[in-house]
């Protein structure tokens, strides 16, 4: 019988009764899942996978006293917030308790350039709050209206306003964060500048976060347009161009194969059919700037909204269409799957200078299983694209084919089908992270089953 299955629940929830825990099916269910259905092969190992019981924690102080409980009991603890990540890192593999954060929510503070966050806060909140100050989060994943900040810098990676930002790995992205570690006698240790890296992209094995610094934008009036090309490499040609495009504010560029459209219900309509399309935010006053720029790759403008609409449509939910970053990154995917269930994702990452070659190369190889979909962005100074291609699944070997040949030929595949952490191509746990989970969790109860390279070898 697991260890879990002997834990006293009720015991455990009457020793801090200033918490709110449930326990019902349907919250366990719901709390004990992510996004990582995308993949047909998580699906079948992670289904049915769940929780024994849930906190939800509104202070740190809170927070503080279940890791001390969790260490002296030898509480295995999977930390969470909105569950929009994709790769099963909020599913618990062997029970027991389900930490939601996601009511730790506020403003710690804000200067100019530069905000600090609960980690539960919400990334559409925090913009709409940062709104009157002239200020705007550097940059957002699609799921912005679910997504917190905390679960962005543990499992982020980019999103609308890469293109001009970067990533949030690249360094200065992120100042500052705070972390309770999980013993009789929890610790608070604040990482900043290198040191974050240590739980950036660790999925919560390493320590619960409680707050976050990062660095801010200042605000823009963000205009949307949909814009249709005649051929995947002219949308492509355009999506370089602007990215590089120093002068030109942006928030999102977004180009999609001419086959992409027809599986979104609500785009299928706008784009003409076999047309590619480009998906942008740019500052209003340069929508001039940017319509020159589509006359000169050949496309047209078949859908326009101004700032006021799209931001109503972002903070109210009103208007004919979703926020148009909610067709980008991962949303296309889940758009997709929502008309056919049978497709699935990956994650490629392209060098600068060959990027627009290795576009042309997938597009022609693997033209009837792999869909291209390419997020540009500005990755460590260089202007290039990454991709969340639709991938027609038909079975493991070959999806594993299709990775080990897009590796050999410099695209490098961030698996999105495995939940171990160093085990995804260039998608690893660096920085110290392991060596880090030793000193923050030294009982190995975070996330258990999900870090590769633990127990740390002395």
């Amino acid at each position: 019988m697991d260890k879990m299955s002997k834990i006293d629940w009720n015991r455990v929830k009457n020793s801090i009764p200033e918490i709110d825990f449930a326990d019902d099916p349907a919250t366990l269910k719901l709390k004990s899942r992510d996004f990582y259905w995308f993949s047909p092969i998580l699906k079948e190992q992670l289904d049915g996978k769940s929780g024994d019981f849930v906190a939800f924690p509104k202070t740190e102080l809170e927070i503080i006293k279940i890791a001390a409980l969790a260490a002296q009991l030898r509480l295995n603890i999977t930390v969470r917030a909105g569950g929009t990540g994709n790769y099963g890192q909020s599913v618990p593999l062997k029970g027991g308790l389900i930490l939601d954060v996601s009511r730790l929510e506020a403003t710690i503070w804000v200067k100019p350039g530069v905000g600090r966050f609960a980690a539960g806060s919400r990334m559409l909140e925090i913009d709409r709050n940062l709104k009157s100050m002239g200020q705007e989060l550097r940059f957002y994943p699609s799921t912005r209206k679910q997504a917190t900040i905390g679960g962005f810098v543990a499992g982020g990676a980019g999103g609308a306003g890469s293109c001009t930002w970067g990533q949030i790995s690249d360094l200065g992205a992120v100042l500052a964060v705070r972390v309770v570690t999980v013993e009789e006698q929890p610790r608070i240790i604040e990482l900043r500048g290198p040191d974050v890296y240590k739980v950036m992209h660790a999925y919560g094995v390493n320590g619960i976060i409680t707050e976050v610094e990062v660095a801010l934008a200042p605000r823009h009036d963000w205009a949307e347009q949909i814009i249709a090309f005649p051929t995947l490499r002219s949308a492509a040609a355009f999506g370089q161009d602007l990215t590089s495009r120093d002068a030109i504010a942006k928030k999102l560029v977004s180009i999609h194969d001419a086959r992409i459209p027809a599986g979104i219900k609500r785009l299928r309509s706008i784009v003409p059919d076999g047309m590619a399309m480009a998906l942008v935010m740019v500052s209003e006053p340069q929508i001039q700037t940017l319509d020159e720029l589509v006359a000169t790759h050949g496309g047209s403008t078949v859908y326009r909204r101004g700032a006021e609409e799209a931001e109503r449509a972002a903070f109210e939910g009103e208007g004919d269409l979703a926020p148009i970053y909610e067709y980008s990154w991962n949303h296309t995917t889940l758009h997709w799957l929502r008309s056919d269930p049978s497709i699935t994702y990956l994650q490629l990452r392209f060098p600068p200078g060959r990027n627009l070659e290795l576009v042309d190369w997938i597009h022609a190889t693997f033209y009837d299983e792999v869909l291209l979909h390419l997020e540009f962005q500005r990755r460590f100074g260089h202007v290039t694209n990454s991709a969340l291609p639709i991938v027609r699944y038909s079975s493991r070997e070959r999806l594993y084919q299709i990775i080990d040949q897009l590796n050999a030929n410099d695209v490098a595949v961030a698996d999105p089908h495995t939940f171990v952490l160093n085990d995804a191509g260039w998608k690893r746990v660096d920085f110290g992270a392991a060596e880090f989970k030793r000193l923050a969790d030294p009982y190995g109860l975070m996330n258990p089953g999900k870090l590769k390279d633990w127990p740390v070898k002395d």
